[in-house]
C-alpha cells in the first residue's frame, strides 16, 4: 500500500492506495457528490483507498478535488511504476441508464487526456466542469494516456458516475497482473 500526505494553502489530503485491493474505500473531502464518486472508482478498480481531504470549501470545491486528483495519480504511479508484468492497455464502455461511457487507456508514462463529456452546471451543489479537472490532475500525475469518451446520455449524474466506472474499469483491466510480460513495450522501457 502506497501512502502520501500533501500539504498547501488550500488542502491538507492524506491518503493510502493499494491498486489490489477488494475495492474497500473511506474517503472523506467533505464534497459528498464527490465521495459518492470516488466510492464508485474504488469498488470497480478494486482499489483499497483510505483518503482525507481537509479543504478550503468555503471557497468553493475546486480546489479539494483538484488536489485529490494529484495526490491519487502520484499513488497510482507509485503503484505502477516501472511498468512490469502488467496488461498496459485497458478499455471499458459502462452504461448507466440512458448514459454510455467509454474510457481507453494505455499506461505509457506518456499523460494526456481526451476529455468528451456534455456535462454543463450541477449535479447539488458539485461543478460539473470540476469532473474534467479531476481526471486531468489524476491522468498527467499518473502518467498515464487515457480518453474519456461520451457515447450517449443526457443526464450528468449518470454521465459522470459511468465516466469513473469506465475509467475504473479500464485500469483495473490495463493494471492486470500477467507474469508473462516482463516489460509491456517493444522500447523495453516505459
Amino acid at each position: 500500500m502506497e501512502s502520501l500526505t500533501r500539504t498547501t494553502k488550500e488542502t491538507n489530503i492524506t491518503a493510502k492506495l493499494d491498486i489490489y485491493g477488494k475495492g474497500e474505500a473511506n474517503i472523506q473531502t467533505g464534497i459528498g457528490f464527490f465521495d459518492h464518486m470516488l466510492h464508485s472508482l474504488c469498488k470497480h478498480a478494486r482499489w483499497n483507498l483510505e483518503l482525507c481531504c481537509k479543504g478550503d470549501l468555503h471557497i468553493d470545491f475546486h480546489h479539494s478535488v483538484e488536489d485529490c486528483g494529484i495526490v491519487i495519480g502520484q499513488l497510482l504511479k507509485q503503484s505502477l511504476f516501472p511498468i512490469q508484468k502488467i496488461e498496459r492497455f485497458g478499455n471499458a464502455s459502462v452504461v448507466m441508464d440512458e448514459a454510455c461511457v467509454e474510457c481507453d487507456l494505455d499506461i505509457s508514462n506518456r499523460p494526456f487526456l481526451v476529455f468528451e463529456l456534455d456535462i454543463k452546471g450541477k449535479v447539488g451543489d458539485f461543478d460539473c466542469e470540476l469532473i474534467e479537472e479531476f481526471f486531468r490532475a489524476l491522468i498527467f500525475n499518473a502518467g498515464i494516456s487515457t480518453h474519456i469518451i461520451q457515447k450517449r446520455g443526457k443526464n450528468n449524474h449518470h454521465l459522470i458516475e459511468a465516466a469513473f466506472k469506465a475509467f475504473a474499469v479500464a485500469i483495473r483491466r490495463a493494471s492486470f497482473k500477467d507474469e508473462n510480460i516482463e516489460i509491456p513495450s517493444t522500447k523495453g522501457i516505459l
